[in-house]
């Protein structure tokens, strides 16, 4: 009898993957200036020692004004490229997992407060807040500081910023970039009716709206390593009627992937207050499914993938080829572990920890690269 697909290897990319769990990009809003702290240390730190193929660092900010915080990650000059290049080399001492980075722009859903502090937009002339852009000069809410529409200097702009970190993030040695086009921030917004209410070439159709996005992808794939993976993450649906949807992820997806694009990572939502999400365990598979039957690129499944027999059939039937966590192993940073004890597969840990596996699984650790307990 075979063991897990959860826990079989995969490559994306040309990056060889342990198994089909990556850990998704999560916003921490503890940087300073862009910078990473101590905090990323070990929260990074943590998560590269749990067993999963892949840890992604959270959205990357490729300019000051794509953060979605003031306290969001950057990457935009030297300052922000030496403070990760810090914690990239305290990591990697201790953990050999490949680690991609999301770079980032927030558009009109930047210049907010910190979560915990209520989230809310800060108007421009806040201590903390600026002035946002967008395709369109439409609010994300009611009562929000409308964004500036990205002029073509804008434009230019903003791709160039998505190069140059992409240079950086080569340089820091990163083994795979993500592009957000999700959760509603600009590239996204580019691609939703709902938010591009554009009338240039960049605006009205299906194949203008696809315009900018692609014009990144393709920047960023000319500036990254040809032998490193370049990805996408999109979402799969507005859940709002007459926005973006699945049939238009469809032809995203296959637009990339005529364009090279390693992986995409189907999540959804975040573009309209209006939004009505049918949240549940898995609500958002079917998402990445019809993205799986269109395309012939690895695509990855998110959103409320708790239980390990629920993780293993996503994979094992072939609706996703990976699955991401995120809420999931921030609450369990050892879920790979303990899923993979359930299913009986096998999982890496550090020397340091060997002595911990449990008698009633002899074989957790038993995989190469692992010393003897």
């Amino acid at each position: 009898m075979s063991g897990p697909k959860l826990f079989e290897p995969f490559e994306v990319g040309g990056l060889s993957l342990a198994n089909r769990i990556v850990i998704a990009p999560m916003c921490q809003y503890s940087a300073e200036d862009g910078c990473m702290t101590d905090w990323h240390l070990i929260h990074l730190g943590q998560l590269a020692l749990s067993g999963a193929a892949l840890l992604t660092i959270e959205a990357t900010a490729v300019e000051p004004e794509g953060r979605i915080t003031y306290a969001d990650v950057g990457l935009w000059d030297d300052a922000t490229e030496a403070a990760m290049a810090r914690v990239l080399e305290s990591v990697r001492r201790h953990s050999d997992m490949p680690i991609a980075l999301q770079l980032a722009h927030a558009g009109r859903k930047a210049s907010t407060d910190l979560p915990w502090h209520g989230g809310k937009q800060l108007a421009p002339d806040h201590a903390n807040g600026w002035q946002t852009v967008a395709p369109s000069p439409l609010a994300f809410a009611e009562g929000e500081n409308p964004p500036a529409a990205l002029d073509r200097d804008g434009l230019t702009r903003v791709r160039d910023a998505f190069v140059a970190a992409a240079h950086r993030a080569a340089r820091l040695g990163i083994d795979a970039v993500q592009l957000h086009g999700a959760h509603g921030y600009l590239l996204h917004q580019f691609l939703s009716p709902l938010s591009n209410r554009r009338d240039d070439e960049y605006g009205g159709s299906l194949e203008n709206r696809l315009r900018f996005p692609l014009e990144v992808f393709d920047a960023v794939r000319a500036a990254f390593p040809a032998d490193r993976a370049v990805t996408m993450r999109v979402s799969g649906s507005d859940w709002v009627e007459g926005g973006w949807d699945a049939e238009q992820t469809i032809a995203f997806a296959q637009a990339l992937e005529t364009r090279g694009c390693a992986a995409i990572h189907v999540s959804g939502g975040g573009l309209d207050p209006r939004q009505e999400i049918p949240v549940g365990p898995s609500y958002q598979v079917p998402l990445a499914r019809a993205v799986k039957q269109a395309v012939s690129l690895p695509v990855v499944a998110v959103g409320l993938i708790t239980d390990y027999e629920q993780a293993e059939a996503i994979v094992g039937t072939g609706d996703a080829d990976l699955i991401a966590l995120a809420r999931t192993i921030l609450y369990d940073p050892r879920w790979p572990w303990h899923a993979a004890a359930h299913l009986g597969g096998r999982v890496k840990a550090p020397d340091q920890y060997l002595r911990s596996q449990p008698r009633q699984y002899r074989s957790l650790f038993d995989v190469e690269g692992s010393a003897e307990s």
